[in-house]
């Protein structure tokens, strides 16, 4: 009989289960609701809502979009996303995360200090677009220690980063920057729910025999925690559902280990252990 264990730190962070609340509460009294991009980062998930009757639309959908009512997801938005809504006269439901929110701000803050505002993130990021857009889109935005060696400022530098980037990148790039600008200022804007989420997945990748990471093809949280898993276990395998699972994978081994991002939600890994306790520990017992 193996031995099956959900991870029980993974799954949804706080700011996607409030913005998850908020439409399943919207949708259960009015029937339908735009939202602005995907929801959360797992195509789960989003099939979930959309059946509940949320519609996935994209920021091209808004400029044609008037009296309406639209949500704002966990990953914030630009300025130019309100000032948008305000002429079309949109409602807009406003669930972004409330650490992402205050990152927006300190990053408005120093730009209204004329600092050039350095973000550590993925280009094109829904979260990275909300924090550039805080700087009438003249922060510079870097993914590798590579991409500071390439910079030439004169004047005053501070760095940020995007709330789901690891720490260990984040300390190197800074050390790096304050050997190269003269008047540099750090600030460490990683989400704490999020970064202690490594460690601790560090430990429940060793204690198992395989691991089976769930997670939405598009998350970057997801490539990140998966590859952490990876490389404590290389019996590690990312899925995004059931029907991707191999049972050879599973084949003389004791114990296996369900986790996930901060954007998988708890019922798919559940439905995961489901499967694979029915395939596995079902045909054993026969």
């Amino acid at each position: 009989m193996m031995h099956i264990e959900i991870d029980k730190n993974s799954g949804f962070c706080f700011g996607v289960v409030y913005a998850i609340e908020m439409a399943e509460d919207y949708l259960k009294e009015h029937g339908s609701l735009y939202c602005l991009g995907d929801i959360v980062h797992n195509n789960k998930e989003v099939d979930r809502l959309e059946a509940m009757g949320l519609k996935i639309i994209e920021h091209a959908d808004l400029e044609n979009l008037k009296n309406a009512t639209v949500l704002i997801r966990a990953h914030g938005e630009p300025p130019e996303t309100y000032r948008l809504a305000m002429e079309n006269n949109i409602k807009l439901i406003d669930a972004s995360c409330p650490v992402v929110l205050k990152l927006q701000n300190r990053i408005r803050n120093a730009y209204d200090e004329e600092r050039q505002i350095i973000i550590l993130g993925k280009k094109g990021h829904a979260e990275v677009n909300g924090l550039v857009g805080q700087t009438n889109q003249e922060a510079i935005v870097v993914t590798t220690e590579e991409d500071v060696d390439q910079l030439e400022i004169n004047g005053p530098v501070s760095l940020f980063s995007q709330t789901t980037k690891g720490t260990k990148l984040l300390y190197e790039i800074k050390d790096k920057m304050e050997e190269k600008f003269d008047d540099f200022k750090f600030n460490d804007t990683i989400c704490r729910q999020v970064s202690n989420r490594e460690p601790e997945l560090q430990k429940f990748s060793d204690k198992h025999d395989v691991i089976i990471f769930v997670s939405g093809k598009k998350s970057s949280n997801g490539k990140a925690l998966y590859q952490t898993c990876k490389n404590v276990n290389p019996d590690s395998y990312f899925i995004s559902d059931v029907s991707e699972l191999d049972l050879s994978w599973f084949d003389g081994k004791n114990s296996v280990g369900i986790c996930g991002a901060t954007s998988t939600p708890m019922w798919l890994m559940e439905e995961v252990m489901k499967y694979i306790d029915q395939k596995v520990n079902d045909k054993v017992l026969q």
